[in-house]
């Protein structure tokens, strides 16, 4: 398992447009579309370990999110062709299993990951209601086979600070899988 550290975005980076098939109500979801206070875009994948580490947390963080006018949308970028297990279908499953009542998208050309110049998995870009980036970085200091508890600490921080019209002053970077970019 690579270690690949997020790319951080620069702040103030207006939202990327996209307009992507949800993998659970099959609907399409358009970034000009959104109506939370806020919107969070996340990359994540099925397979990844550091995913995996922190998948209850952050579902139950994204949950609570869509239920106080944040718009929740997490994104698939990888490979399948080279990475099956994170193909729609089985995205469908992953997000069904976890209760996920946020978008879970595939980005099968990969051009929104690299819209958002995302590097690994998990990532996560938040922006203001004037759809400008106030956060990008870490859901909290855990990974994979450490003892930090998954807590989604600065995520959650950078949404409470964003919901009062602040930001998060120190941002760290995300540390995960890479994307599996198709070659």
């Amino acid at each position: 398992m690579a270690q690949t550290p997020s790319t951080m975005l620069p702040l103030g980076t207006p939202l990327p447009a996209f307009n992507l098939k949800d993998t659970v109500s099959g609907e399409y979801i358009s970034s000009e579309k959104l109506e939370g206070t806020l919107v969070l875009v996340g990359f994540i994948c099925n397979h990844c370990p550091y995913v995996i580490n922190i998948i209850k947390e952050l579902t139950t963080a994204c949950n609570e999110f869509v239920a106080q006018d944040v718009s929740v949308v997490m994104i698939s970028s990888n490979d399948v062709d080279a990475y099956p297990q994170d193909g729609p279908e089985k995205m469908t499953e992953f997000a069904q299993e976890q209760g996920f009542k946020f978008a879970y998208c595939y980005d099968q050309t990969q051009e929104i990951a690299k819209s958002f110049d995302a590097a690994c998995t998990p990532e996560f870009y938040l922006f203001n209601g004037d759809r400008t980036l106030i956060y990008r970085g870490q859901f909290d200091s855990s990974r994979p086979k450490t003892d930090k508890t998954v807590d989604g600490f600065d995520l959650r921080e950078a949404v409470k600070l964003g919901l009062d019209g602040k930001m998060l002053e120190e941002q760290i970077p995300s540390v995960g899988c890479n994307i599996k970019w198709k070659s």
